[in-house]
């Protein structure tokens, strides 16, 4: 499978996806990869594999556009600051987010890289409470940075859909897995999921069959956000009301359950399907391009919407109220 860093390029109030050419958008984002990324990205006019000059992503060949919401620490005295994420175990870069690419493990398998102009979005922003649809997104509470015992699969064992309750010595992950089965017609849809599906039982992994209307098998996308809570383990910073969680995700939700992740695809011609197909393995393959942190550090956009979004705030960006149900 391939696992990869790709760093921050920009924090903004911007959705090309859900809000295309709106700005601001409703909430808050951490974006990372090409530095084509901007408030209108159509699907079929812009091609972020040509109008990208750099990316975050240790491949120079994936100019493709990850984002998720960001997480913030709420004080006793009622300010919020952005908390800061961990370059994953074996990586290099600066913040940012872990990416991955998964083949079927049976190693028989194949799958078809996403098309040009493929986007999907995993989640739902406005969700507040358990309701069964959330399986692929959850959170994992390690006890230290060492991530020591590390826990089995994503979304095993101890992990939760809501974002943890009590202090993690070692940070807080939150995993996103996207669907693998397309309906290999449609680059998009309205809501941008219903042109792809989940398995219609087990796992993509374990070689779980894709329903009839959507045939096609794609890799498993997925995104791992290393969030250093260790900043805020300090009990006494902790609100009274809500002292079992002091966190919140940029779009008002102290619960967990609405983090979700968008996908822009902009990988160069064939890059993808020549790496899905040689089976390579972590963020080196042969063929392609994997550059160094300091070169994928050096990628960036401005603000488009320019605001605070560091230091203690007064309020979310955006003015959002938090809610915890």
């Amino acid at each position: 499978m391939l696992r990869f860093q790709c760093s921050q390029l920009v924090i903004d109030r911007i959705d090309p996806l859900v809000q295309p050419g709106v700005a601001p958008s409703v909430h808050l984002h951490q974006i990372v990869g090409g530095n084509a990324f901007n408030v209108s990205m159509p699907a079929l006019e812009l091609d972020p594999s040509l109008e990208a000059t750099c990316t975050t992503c240790d491949f120079a060949e994936d100019l493709s556009n990850y984002w998720t919401a960001n997480l913030y620490f709420t004080a006793r005295n009622g300010t919020f600051q952005r908390v800061p994420q961990m370059v994953n175990l074996g990586l290099q870069g600066r913040e940012g987010m872990t990416v991955y690419y998964i083949p079927p493990y049976d190693g028989k398998t194949n799958v078809t890289a996403f098309p040009k102009g493929f986007r999907m979005l995993v989640g739902d922003p406005g969700l507040r409470q358990k309701a069964g649809q959330q399986k692929q997104l959850c959170h994992r509470c390690f006890s230290n940075k060492a991530q020591d015992p590390f826990g089995g699969p994503p979304c095993t064992g101890n992990d939760t859909e809501e974002l943890p309750r009590g202090m993690c010595g070692g940070g807080i992950r939150t995993t996103i897995t996207f669907p693998t089965c397309w309906d290999g017609k449609n680059v998009d849809s309205p809501n941008h999921k219903d042109h792809v599906a989940y398995p219609t039982s087990g796992s993509f992994e374990s070689g779980g069959p894709c329903p009839e209307s959507h045939p096609v098998k794609m890799p498993q996308l997925m995104y791992e956000v290393m969030w250093d809570t260790t900043l805020f383990n300090d009990e006494s910073l902790w609100p009274e009301k809500h002292g079992s969680q002091p966190f919140v995700y940029s779009m008002g939700d102290g619960t967990g359950y609405g983090q979700h992740g968008d996908y822009i695809f902009g990988w160069k011609e064939g890059a993808l399907q020549k790496a899905l197909d040689q089976r390579c393995f972590g963020n080196t393959c042969t063929g392609l391009q994997t550059q160094g942190a300091n070169v994928s550090m050096g990628c960036g956009v401005r603000q488009t919407v320019e605001e605070p979004v560091e230091g203690w705030l007064d309020e979310l960006p955006g003015g959002l109220k938090v809610t915890y149900e």
